[in-house]
């Protein structure tokens, strides 16, 4: 008996001791990966970059959590040019190899871009692989007059030698007469005749490019067509990277290209991550030596005889026909003869690519899928409706961060099954010295929201120890390193992004709805006649706004369902398994087809086919036409054929969201209560990341569009996780939940409850303020700290003293305060305004950071009677950087853009007033009971 005992004593021991050990450890927080971690880009200024500080700066970076670094080598620092080391040179490379040693040390990763500055260029190419446009010149002839001249272009009108590839002759009768093998001295059979059906008369051609030819029969216009180079250098060029940009629709080129780069990495496969391409920058090129070759074969017809229809200066059907084929030639000269060859050379040498699509004269989506990685930007800022979060007029240039926009990249990567988003991140955020940590969360937010889940941060300058502050600084950026006051508490921001994106990698996306995007709408435009078009993110109303595909998009989002983005090509590509559209990417319920008056014939027979192997498609609107010129009316006319033959397949939907609803698919309600969503899929269950952005705290059940589930909350800022109380039936869950405006929680659903109860809390009694005498001490920062102050009111400590008007860093704020007069353990601390961010200890007991709005913390540490509590807030940069020009103490000390301001203007922040600093409060504390 008493051997059965002591056995059943150690045996429930054990289980006591294992079911602790397991409650500690099987966090359903996923494991943290640096790919879950934010990257940043990082200026190299002149690659002067030393083996110390390179060390230095990434152990800063891994200190504070971030995962990885993108080099962009950049122009240099005035006083530095003996530290220059030119790019790729056996020095620069000996540096990138200690770079990615102490990566590998620090478990970071590094991605680099294939080149310096933006875009795609340098000192090693060649004018032949350089840049092209098209340069057409005109000459008038009338009937029996002979032009006798060489044809050359005005060199003052092009500084660079452009190359004739073509002389062609068009009649006011419609005839048409090449004139290129003249200009060769290549003679002609006598018997050879024009399309006008008359013999040419040829004579000798006694010197270059001269034409000696009579028209016979009617006027003519003379087309000289001519190869030339639009002359752009590569931007913000680093040494040894300047020199002409490369042509982006030449395959040759880009072979050309690599060269240098097939050397520098032989024995270096594998060590880089990624390589990153920036948005499309190349302005101006709308051609390539042998365009008209690729036009012939991608197109079907001749476009040297269609010259005078595609450069007429007129609104007209045939030369908006011609035009659209040319911009969709220059498409995929990007996308086949580039974009994925240059992927295809990355991934022979074991490297990811990463490519910003945005600006690229073609179909974004399949340019963001040729990449393994595909990336957006955000550039300026967005207006948010949360109270407390600050967004001064004075401070802003404004964003281009639409949500449909950010969703073209997320949109190609859920289609082509790539898993990773990124983004360029906080780019003109706020004026330099002025971005707050509090105003990144809800743009990055956004960002998270519409599918990024890899973002990079814009960015990180270099700068060694022995460069007074500031340090080196890039022009564009928020510049996040050390010597930046932010820098004290980003890693709580980082912190924030980690959490979230180690959710938001997991599984695959669930967004159930496609849709196409009609890009031929666009290319069949007149848009001024422009060969050359760009689908920028800085001119959506060019190309986007007012759009059906824009104004249907926000409908479904605003309605609560998931969309994405497809093309033809992908349509192309798509099949139909138990009535759900499957693409390489995972599977979809339906394909919305908004209102659009061209679509190619196989897209619409593919569409047709897709509805009768059981798939939903809905139309909006039926084409009207087909894009291009060739036999553009017989086309025609068979897609009207087409779609009478297949009129009960094809209706038109009057209201998708009925139509929708009619196939099974149901939006996310939750929508209706203001909240955001993005949602994902893994192994049957759900995961929602929710965010408030309303100026309203939403307490209620929240519907989720799946039945019967139990749901895990997850708190991305506390890493706080536990299971809800939920009310369910066959078709939905409601999650009970409080989130204040600028809060964000994930849920996950499961079939049986599986972690410790979600902590519900309610006020118990109205919110008491701390008041006293507060002591302010000045920590660490610069330009000197300011002597210690007590106060009784909270206001900005720029008040106290001039050398605290000058401060920026860290100040401790230490008041001694009653425990209030209640019995509960659980309390609500909000520090009211906070500028910036803010550490807080109670007792000595280290409570967490308070960065971002709403500034409260959750504490249950209070003692009875004397409680300590020290808050300790970092300012920005921006009154630190205002008294060191106000006292004319240079630090603008850069080549090429050097510093201008967010509107790239002379930077000049002595005209800037004092940025409020320190805790302006009011600090309250509110009684909590929980209630479960």
């Amino acid at each position: 008996m008493k051997q059965t005992r002591s056995i059943l004593f150690i045996s429930l021991f054990f289980c006591c001791a294992y079911s602790s050990f397991a409650q500690k450890a099987v966090s359903p927080w996923p494991k943290s990966t640096n790919i879950n971690q934010p990257w940043t880009r990082w200026w190299w200024m002149g690659s002067a970059v030393d083996k110390p500080n390179l060390k230095k700066s990434l152990i800063d970076f891994y200190k504070a959590g971030i995962g990885g670094v993108e080099i962009t080598p950049i122009y240099g620092v005035k006083g530095e040019e003996n530290n220059f080391i030119d790019y790729l040179s056996p020095k620069w490379m000996e540096m990138l190899d200690y770079t990615i040693h102490v990566a590998d040390s620090l478990h970071m990763q590094v991605d680099m871009v294939l080149g310096t500055g933006w875009p795609y260029g340098g000192s090693h190419v060649k004018l032949q692989n350089a840049a092209t446009k098209l340069i057409v010149e005109k000459y008038t002839l009338k009937k029996n007059e002979t032009i006798n001249k060489n044809i050359v272009l005005d060199s003052t009108k092009e500084k660079i030698p452009a190359e004739l590839l073509y002389v062609t002759a068009y009649g006011s009768d419609g005839s048409y007469v090449n004139l290129t093998d003249q200009l060769k001295k290549t003679k002609i059979n006598a018997k050879d005749k024009a399309i006008e059906g008359n013999h040419i008369a040829l004579s000798h051609i006694t010197a270059p490019n001269k034409l000696n030819w009579k028209a016979t029969k009617t006027d003519y216009t003379i087309y000289a067509v001519f190869s030339g180079k639009t002359g752009q250098q590569v931007k913000r060029a680093a040494p040894g990277g300047k020199g002409y940009t490369l042509d982006h629709y030449s395959e040759e080129a880009l072979k050309a290209y690599v060269v240098p780069f097939n050397t520098a990495f032989k024995g270096r496969e594998g060590k880089i991550r990624a390589i990153f391409n920036d948005s499309f920058e190349v302005y101006g090129t709308n051609f390539t030596p042998n365009f008209f070759e690729e036009f012939n074969t991608l197109r079907g017809y001749d476009l040297k005889k269609e010259l005078p229809l595609l450069l007429n200066e007129t609104d007209n059907e045939a030369g908006n026909r011609i035009r659209s084929d040319y911009r969709e030639t220059i498409a995929d000269l990007l996308l086949n003869k580039f974009d994925k060859s240059w992927t295809k050379w990355a991934n022979s040498k074991h490297f990811k690519t990463k490519l910003q699509a945005h600006g690229s004269p073609g179909n974004l989506i399949d340019l963001y899928a040729a990449a393994d990685i595909p990336e957006c930007e955000t550039f300026g800022s967005m207006p948010f409706d949360i109270p407390g979060f600050r967004r001064e007029k004075d401070d802003i240039r404004e964003g281009d961060a639409d949500p449909v926009m950010l969703k073209f990249s997320s949109s190609a990567a859920h289609i082509s099954g790539k898993n990773l988003v990124s983004s360029e991140t906080f780019t003109w955020l706020r004026e330099h010295f002025k971005t707050a940590l509090s105003q990144c969360k809800p743009e990055v937010e956004d960002l998270m929201l519409n599918g990024v889940n890899h973002v990079f941060l814009h960015g990180s300058t270099y700068s060694p120890t022995r460069a007074a502050w500031p340090g080196w600084q890039f022009y564009a950026a928020v510049n996040f390193n050390t010597n930046n006051s932010i820098w004290e508490d980003a890693p709580a921001l980082f912190s924030y992004i980690t959490n979230c994106q180690s959710l938001l990698q997991q599984g695959k996306p669930d967004n159930e709805i496609l849709l196409y995007w009609p890009v031929y709408d666009t290319w069949d435009k007149y848009l001024k006649g422009n060969l050359f078009v760009q689908f920028k993110i800085h001119s959506l109303s060019e190309w986007l706004y007012g759009t059906s595909f824009y104004d249907t998009t926000k409908s479904l989002m605003n309605k609560g369902y998931g969309v994405d983005f497809i093309s033809d090509n992908f349509i192309a590509e798509a099949k139909v398994v138990n009535g759900k559209i499957i693409l390489p990417g995972g599977s979809f319920k339906s394909l919305i087809i908004p209102s659009c008056k061209k679509m190619p014939l196989s897209t619409l027979q593919k569409l047709i086919e897709l509805q009768k192997a059981g798939g939903s498609i809905i139309f909006e609107g039926l084409p009207e036409s087909v894009p291009g010129y060739r036999d553009y009316k017989k086309q025609e006319q068979k897609l009207q054929s087409i779609l009478a033959q297949n009129k009960d397949v094809v209706q038109p939907a009057s209201d998708i969201f009925n139509a929708l609803e009619n196939a099974q698919i149901f939006p996310e309600t939750l929508v209706d209560k203001g909240l955001k969503f993005t949602r994902r899929t893994i192994d049957g269950e759900k995961i929602y990341y929710l965010v408030n952005h309303t100026p309203k705290t939403i307490d209620a059940f929240i519907p989720l569009e799946i039945g019967n589930k139990e749901v895990v909350i997850f708190d991305p800022l506390t890493r706080e996780y536990g299971n809800a109380i939920v009310t369910k039936n066959a078709r939905t869950t409601a999650v009970k939940l409080k989130i204040e405006p600028g809060q964000s929680y994930f849920l996950k659903t499961e079939n049986v409850a599986s972690q410790k109860k979600w902590k519900y809390y309610e006020p118990l009694s109205e919110a008491v303020s701390l008041k006293g005498k507060w002591t302010v001490t000045f920590d660490k920062g610069g330009p000197e700290l300011p002597k210690s102050s007590t106060v009784s009111t909270l206001e900005s400590w720029t008040k106290l003293s001039p050398e605290a008007a000058a401060f920026s860093g860290s100040a401790t704020y230490t008041l001694e305060f009653e425990k209030p007069n209640s019995t509960t353990e659980h309390y609500s601390l909000n520090l009211g305004d906070v500028r910036e961010s803010a550490k807080v200890w109670l007792n000595d007991v280290f409570m967490g950071t308070a960065w971002s709005v709403p500034y409260q913390l959750n504490i249950e540490k209070l003692k009875t009677g004397k409680n300590i509590l020290k808050i300790q807030v970092t300012n920005l940069s921006a009154n630190r950087i205002r008294d060191k020009e106000i006292k004319g103490e240079e630090w603008k000390i850069f080549y090429e853009i050097n510093m201008v301001d967010k509107d790239y203007k002379k930077f000049d922040a002595t005209q800037w007033n004092l940025t409020p600093s320190g805790l302006l409060g009011p600090v309250t504390l509110t009684p909590l009971q929980q209630q479960n």
